[in-house]
């Protein structure tokens, strides 16, 4: 029987929803703890995918032990509630569930997949809610991802592109903790007490949003959603971060042996809720964002041959992420390549896209988002994004039309706003 359960299990997680999601209906309310919920009720599949996040990326670390927030996340399947990490991947294997987690600048939370079957769905269920609400962080664990994160952090610290992504941050956020990174003293100096402290704090339900799309009715939903959050810590007010300062225009030159530069130029951009969104994502498929058909890749790449890819995008934060450029050259041409970078984005900022690469870009955008939201394991990462930035429940129906609608003034007059050329920074790593 549990072999069964294994193979329905697996075969369940490799198919996807045959539906296209046009018109996905998504249903909103505040749980009684205070959690946001988002749900999408489907039963084209005995699956539920359920995900909780919450206000405790790694931009709420502080710079003498970054690293925390990372940290707090990994550990919260390592044992919980009388279970140790061994007996917690057991009973995940024994109902064919998958948990996993991820951690950013913004969010950190757990992802739960399993069958809706009564008795799986509810086994599933009660370990999320335990590893959420009641993690262990043992000491020996904790001892041992520790010394993972210290191997891992000084072997990034010796490849020129890991030094030039940190730097880079560090350049474009010089008094904001987007700019932070773990160093080896900062985990070094964690301890148990600051998981646990930071678990208070930050995994509260008023910071928590529930998403779950699946085979469950609104009422069960409703149930589902309250119990993984009745349980959790009071925590602090979701406070905000500090504003971001933008950067002054600078050039940062670090020495490395490697045989090609790596270079990053950018600044602080755009907040996921901004406006500008949709001309500045279709603007800079045009720039640097599409591919082969992007003039970063045409000039840079087809033309000249200063490297083998060149691409440029926009992050969008819950405050104002990054705008960033990035590529490899060989070293001896690493100047010649920013001379022709600078020339395509002046240029780009100047006229902004054809009326031609206008449309080939939205074309693209539009066509390509039925892709992105084509199985329920796609679509929760939208659902949950919706939730966390606060989006308009109808964000996946209106984007063909957003997107569409956007007109070469728009891009230009985005990029005016959100591209400043005096914050721009650059970061070359490996320059002669």
């Amino acid at each position: 029987m549990v072999m069964m359960k294994k193979l329905l299990a697996a075969l369940f997680v490799c198919l996807s929803a045959a539906s296209a999601w046009a018109g996905v209906k998504i249903e909103h309310w505040i749980a009684p703890s205070g959690a946001r919920v988002y749900f999408v009720e489907t039963h084209a599949l005995p699956i539920l995918d359920v995900e909780v996040n919450f206000t405790a990326g790694t931009a709420y670390d502080t710079a003498d032990k970054a690293g925390v927030a990372g940290l707090t996340r990994g550990l919260l399947d390592a044992g919980a509630g009388g279970l140790d990490e061994e007996k917690i991947a057991g009973r995940l294997v024994d109902i064919g569930a998958r948990l996993s987690g991820t951690t950013d600048h913004d969010r950190a939370g757990l992802n739960l997949r399993t069958l809706s079957s009564k008795a799986e769905k509810e086994s599933a269920l009660d370990l999320m809610r335990v590893l959420l609400a009641q993690p262990a962080f043992p000491e020996a664990v904790l001892a041992r991802e520790k010394a993972r994160l210290i191997s891992a952090i000084q072997e990034a610290d010796t490849r020129p592109d890991s030094i030039a992504a940190k730097r880079f941050a560090r350049a474009m956020y010089p008094d904001h903790p987007y700019g932070l990174h773990s160093t080896v003293e900062s985990v070094g100096r964690i301890t148990r007490d600051d998981l646990a402290s930071f678990h208070r704090d930050h995994y509260s339900a008023r910071r928590a949003v529930v998403a779950l799309i699946g085979d469950v009715t609104r009422a069960e939903a409703e149930k589902i959603a309250q119990s993984l959050t009745e349980a959790l810590p009071p925590g602090k007010p979701d406070g905000d971060l500090p504003a971001v300062r933008m950067p002054s225009k600078g050039t940062l030159k670090v020495a490395h042996p490697a045989a090609q530069s790596h270079i990053h130029i950018g600044l602080p951009a755009i907040r996921r809720t901004d406006p500008d969104y949709y001309a500045l994502l279709v603007g800079n498929y045009t720039l640097g964002g599409g591919g082969f058909v992007s003039r970063l890749m045409k000039e840079v790449r087809e033309k000249r041959g200063y490297a083998y890819s060149v691409h440029s995008y926009f992050a969008p934060r819950r405050f104002e992420g990054p705008f960033q450029i990035g590529l490899q050259t060989k070293r001896d041409q690493a100047g010649d390549a920013l001379k022709v970078v600078d020339e395509v984005l002046a240029g780009f900022m100047k006229d902004g896209p054809t009326e031609k690469e206008l449309a080939a870009a939205k074309k693209n955008l539009i066509n390509g988002q039925a892709l992105r939201i084509d199985s329920n394991a796609k679509l929760i990462g939208y659902l949950s994004a919706i939730g966390f930035y606060g989006l308009p429940l109808t964000y996946l129906d209106d984007f063909p039309a957003k997107v569409g609608a956007v007109t070469v003034k728009d891009v230009r007059e985005a990029f005016a706003r959100h591209v400043k050329p005096s914050s721009l920074v650059t970061v070359v790593v490996a320059s002669d």
